[in-house]
């Protein structure tokens, strides 16, 4: 018997990690188009195990899955967006969001609160299991203000949380923290009735003029940072704008990730390059089954 035809036990978390490091090797050898067999043995599962996880995970096979990354595909999503800026414009709309019902809604903390640097403010956080790996999450009573999938040192990440709220109590509560990440995920699933959730965000009048157009964009769409700026009202920022995404403190929730480069190269993401590749697929992919 092959040491690869034994299934092991997966959870959720694990299923991602072997996405992770299947959609690391393509990226890296996807001139010589890896089989599903090459893929397979990369990551010390049979092709069988292999298919079935990322059937579990996103709902389509590796083959189906990875269409979702080419150049091609993504070339198309960018053009599409574009055409739906026109629709917007066309119908006297000032953002696509006002054809469908959001499922995130904003507040933005006033000067005086940004200056108090979370003075008063309890703030609870926790770690949990999402589809794309342990994510913390920290919430008050007014929504979440802090979304981090984990991709470096635990007690580093806490620490920059501390540090963006540094006069605030913080109280650690796992338990509530999946019951955030079990609401927020389960809102992908199309055929579910949407609740809200609500974000308390603070930045510049910039950065919160630019949080928002992000979360105008829905799932399954992809903006290049041009367009993203003409969504914004600020056509000629694209540098201004490319600071503001790399200022987002709320991850998935303000999507930036749905920004690309106009070439169809995905660009840099604060919780991961390959992350970001597989966000995207697995969007595209549910929008998919769904339709």
């Amino acid at each position: 018997m092959n040491q690869f035809d034994i299934e092991p036990l997966y959870y959720l978390s694990d299923h991602y990690s072997v996405v992770e490091r299947a959609i690391e090797y393509i990226s890296s050898n996807c001139v010589a188009q890896p089989s599903l067999d090459d893929v397979a043995r990369e990551v010390q599962l049979s092709p069988f195990y292999l298919q079935k996880i990322f059937k579990e995970w996103v709902g389509v096979s590796p083959k189906q899955f990875l269409q979702y990354l080419t150049k091609r595909h993504v070339l198309e999503k960018i053009s599409a967006s574009s055409d739906l800026l026109l629709v917007s414009n066309s119908l006297g709309l000032s953002h696509p969001s006002r054809l469908h019902d959001l499922m995130v809604m904003c507040e933005a903390m006033t000067p005086g609160e940004i200056k108090l640097a979370g003075k008063g403010l309890d703030i609870r956080f926790g770690l949990g299991e999402s589809p794309f790996g342990q994510a913390l999450i920290a919430w008050t009573s007014r929504g979440v203000c802090h979304f981090a999938f984990v991709n470096a040192e635990l007690q580093k990440m806490i620490n920059e949380l501390y540090a963006n709220w540094p006069r605030a109590l913080f109280v650690q509560n796992d338990v509530e923290a999946r019951e955030w990440l079990t609401q927020i995920f389960q809102q992908n699933n199309l055929h579910k009735q949407q609740t809200r959730v609500h974000l308390l965000i603070k930045g510049s009048n910039f950065q919160m003029k630019v949080w928002e157009a992000l979360i105008n964009i829905e799932m399954g769409q992809i903006y290049s940072y041009q367009q993203l700026a003409q969504q914004a009202n600020c056509p000629s920022a694209q540098r201004a704008v490319g600071s503001a995404l790399a200022a987002n403190y709320i991850g998935y929730l303000i999507p930036c990730h749905r920004v690309i480069r106009a070439t169809g190269e995905t660009g840099h993401y604060r919780w991961g390059d390959t992350r970001k590749k597989a966000l995207l697929a697995w969007e595209s992919a549910q929008i998919g089954i769904h339709t």
